[in-house]
């Protein structure tokens, strides 16, 4: 008997999650120097962290990072799904 997986589709959405909150980094990217601001809660503590850097360095250009966190969400109710399926709706991206 020959056997074969089964796959089905289960439909889920991921979006933000607010409660895991956001955090922001910025990091120098001259030859070297290798510098971060380490992550921060606020916008203006990283970029007045790279504008500090600046002064004291000359360096002049950043690699900004934003962090969210997100929460995926299966639907509870609706047409039967095969719980080992995989898929994905790209609301929130």
């Amino acid at each position: 008997m020959l056997r074969r997986p089964v796959y089905g589709y289960v439909a889920h959405t991921i979006r933000h999650a607010p409660e895991g909150g956001i955090t922001y980094e910025a990091f120098c990217t001259a030859p070297r120097c290798g510098a971060d601001s380490g992550p921060q809660e606020a916008h203006e503590a990283a970029q007045d962290w790279a504008l500090r850097h600046t002064g004291l360095t000359g360096h002049d250009l950043f690699r900004r990072v934003f962090t969210d966190h997100a929460r995926l969400t299966r639907p509870t109710a609706g047409p039967s799904h095969d719980p080992g399926g995989i898929g994905r709706e790209g609301e929130g991206w």
